[in-house]
């Protein structure tokens, strides 16, 4: 934040306001419209036919199963689903968009009036909810690429993407800050690929945001609201936050300079240099009325059966929202953790209830989790389905450690060995030559100790518990098998009788 908007901010109260436009892609073999490929990196123009290229004479024929995944999402997404929904031009004009208008939906759209909560960043503990205007069906346009390290500044056009179905998701602008936005962002990513409706992968262009801001400044108890911008096409969440950032203190700037309010200055479309880290003006923005939108007249409207919307709403399982919580209440792990859990897919979230109920410690396995098991997936690139230890082998092993069988140490030297070794817990412990104590020669070893260490069984009888701790490395080497914890508590327990 420059300095400027910072000494303003502290003068008078300044509120952000985010409304954001999501187009996602849906995951469907073909296009919205017509049976060519939705396959991503093929090569250009190679993914085009008569409909999608917009020739003479040629007709559009919808792609049910867009419909059926638009409606999964709006149902997931807290929507209102209506009868009959139908299909609209919307007219503009530019090269990546071959027929001169684009088949969308105006007055109509296939989901409306929704909601998705998401964990407030300021406050994990609360939830702030955000309201969905509407989510509605669209094909997309082509690529625009531009060459203008050749010295000519040439643009070339890759129409594959032409006709690509397209679900737009348009919140109200209840957002009030930058990281707000990416938590919104997060959270319906990972609510629509949970639902598989979409891969959402933002560097393949499958996930696009588009971002509405301006600041509502309360100045000497009169409201002034700074012109609306509209920020395009952000492709990554690290984006999003940054040109929102910088936006919100360009804004703030330039009201100071200049005065300019909502009233004086039309909305705008900037885009985002992501190598010099700004927003820059494209445009003037549109107004609906500016597309000269109509029905098409060669779709039929779309009746959707109340049985049908009810089946699907049957078939979306328990979401992300409603898993967090009940990791979180049923095995008693941290928020953060159901968090962690919940994001990485249902694939992980299988992974740990089925350990921690091999384990009988679900927070200790879910400690496991966020440590061993995603730091090796990491570090080895490896997916949970394919992770070398099977989740009820690694409960095992966490039950080892609850009943004091195996310290943390030793237990860590199971798990890598299990990692090379597809090996149950017990050959691991015997390959390892771990074996358990018996309690007489614990006590014995430990009696042992105190001979040799007077000084610290004094020590401790003066109050200084902290002294046995010197006893612990001395156990490992009379017995490695030894749990420090047992010692520990086991050369107290002597002392306290001495």
């Amino acid at each position: 934040m420059s300095t400027l908007s910072r000494l303003a901010s502290d003068r008078y109260p300044v509120t952000v306001i985010i409304g954001l436009e999501v187009h996602v892609q849906l995951k469907t073999e073909t296009k919205l419209f017509c049976g060519c490929t939705t396959r991503f990196g093929m090569p250009a123009n190679t993914q085009v036919c008569p409909v999608c290229l917009g020739m003479p004479g040629s007709l559009p024929v919808m792609n049910r199963e867009a419909i059926r995944l638009s409606v999964r999402t709006g149902l997931a997404l807290n929507c209102s689903i209506p009868p009959l929904t139908k299909w609209d031009r919307k007219q503009y004009f530019y090269p990546d968009l071959p027929k001169g208008y684009q088949i969308s939906q105006f007055d109509l759209p296939i989901c409306a009036d929704g909601f998705l909560d998401i964990t407030d960043p300021a406050d994990p503990d609360s939830v702030r909810r955000i309201r969905i205007i509407r989510a509605h069906l669209e094909e997309d346009a082509g690529k625009s690429m531009h060459d203008e390290a050749s010295g000519i500044s040439d643009t070339k056009i890759d129409l594959n993407r032409c006709g690509t179905p397209l679900l737009e998701i348009v919140s109200q602008p209840d957002l009030r800050s930058a990281d707000e936005a990416k938590a919104y962002l997060s959270e319906l990513k990972l609510l629509l690929t949970h639902l598989g409706v979409s891969d959402c992968e933002m560097q393949e262009g499958s996930l696009r945001a588009d971002a509405n801001i301006n600041l509502h400044l309360d100045v000497d108890g009169k409201k002034v609201a700074t012109p609306i911008v509209e920020v395009k096409n952000l492709n990554s969440f690290r984006n999003v936050g940054r040109a929102l950032e910088y936006e919100i203190n360009r804004q703030l700037i330039d009201w100071e300079d200049t005065g300019t309010t909502i009233d004086d200055a039309p909305k705008r479309t900037f885009g985002w240099d992501d190598a010099n880290e700004r927003t820059f003006p494209q445009r003037e923005k549109e107004e609906s009325a500016d597309y000269r939108y109509f029905p098409d007249p060669d779709l039929l409207p779309v009746r959707l059966p109340r049985d049908w919307i009810e089946e699907l709403a049957g078939s979306l399982g328990e979401l992300p929202a409603t898993t967090r919580t009940r990791l979180q209440d049923q095995y008693g792990i941290k928020t953060y953790d159901a968090d962690v859990i919940v994001n990485q897919g249902p694939s992980l979230i299988e992974y740990f209830e089925t350990a921690a109920s091999g384990s009988g410690d679900p927070p200790k396995t879910s400690a496991w989790m966020m440590q061993d098991v995603m730091r090796t997936m990491k570090e080895r690139s490896l997916e949970i389905t394919s992770f070398p230890i099977p989740a009820a082998r690694l409960g095992e092993l966490i039950h080892q450690i609850t009943q004091g069988k195996l310290d943390n140490t030793r237990a860590r030297d199971v798990f890598e060995y299990l990692l090379a070794h597809d090996d149950s817990v017990d050959v691991a412990l015997a390959a390892l030559g771990i074996e358990s104590v018996d309690e007489e020669d614990l006590v014995a070893m430990c009696r042992e100790l105190l001979d040799e260490n007077p000084q610290i069984v004094t020590d401790v009888k003066e109050g200084k518990q902290q002294a046995v701790g010197a006893l612990i490395g001395k156990s490992r080497a009379k017995n490695p098998n030894a749990n420090p914890k047992v010692v520990r508590q086991t050369l107290l327990d002597l002392i306290a009788q001495m």
